[in-house]
């Protein structure tokens, strides 16, 4: 489903655009869910990534997180089912792929800076990539308001951030930052150079994650120990396919 020139950018560059994917009254209706989740869940939202016991992941005070969003509601099942994005997973990683997490990410206003790094252990692995994201944007990315910053096709370097740069936190010359519409979604290659940058707004940067890891890797978190009954019966044997949970 993706284009010629879609695939020769997400080879070249290590990221991709999809356009708009979600409509306004869609992103309105995740926000309107996420809403709820971040008041029912309080100080323990994003506890299933940062506890975590196959990767870890430590907490980041600069943005707001929930995670295990699988199990959160049918609302959700789009972020890693979406057929274009599935293309786009399987043009970086191959046929042999799964969802490692599904995760929500808001840098709060005067936060959000990352380190420039990559979602993978070392460099570019023998045998192909490994790890490959997806970010939907529930916010407009502009320029200020802590927008993704991406290295184009550092995927395909030898070297990590820290290897080159004095300080991974700074700019780096040749780095570019996601700018799109709420509602659009952009696939990366997680070997690409990438973080967030500071939210200089008054108003939170939201975002979803459906990452994506090659099946001989573990998945960031355990979708086999999280999935419950109601969540499988929902979502068939298609989706626990890519969740490898049959």
């Amino acid at each position: 489903m993706l284009s010629a020139t879609e695939i020769e950018q997400l080879d070249r560059d290590g990221y991709v655009g999809l356009g708009p994917l979600l409509s306004p009254s869609e992103v309105a209706e995740v926000n309107q869910r996420i809403d709820e989740l971040i008041l029912q869940e309080g100080a323990h939202a994003g506890s299933e990534l940062f506890d975590s016991k196959y990767i870890r992941h430590p907490k980041e005070n600069g943005a707001d997180r929930l995670a295990d969003l699988v199990n959160k509601g049918a609302i959700f099942d789009r972020f890693y089912t979406h057929p274009k994005v599935l293309s786009a997973i399987q043009a970086v990683l191959g046929e042999a792929y799964k969802l490692s997490s599904l995760n929500y990410r808001a840098s709060k206003p005067g936060q959000g800076l990352q380190k420039l790094h990559v979602d993978y252990g070392n460099t570019v692995p023998i045998g192909g990539y490994k790890v490959c994201n997806t970010i939907w944007l529930l916010d407009d990315f502009i320029e200020n308001n802590g927008a993704t910053r991406i290295v184009p096709g550092t995927h395909k370097s030898r070297a990590l951030p820290e290897d080159v740069m004095p300080d991974p936190l700074e700019a780096h010359p040749k780095e570019i930052k996601i700018l799109a519409p709420a509602g659009s979604v952009f696939v990366f290659n997680s070997h690409v150079w990438h973080g967030g940058t500071v939210n200089h707004t008054q108003n939170q940067r939201r975002s979803i994650h459906s990452y994506f890891c090659a099946t001989d890797q573990p998945q960031q978190l355990d979708q086999r120990r999280y999935i419950t009954e109601a969540t499988k019966k929902r979502i068939g044997q298609d989706a626990q396919r890519i969740l490898d949970v049959l």
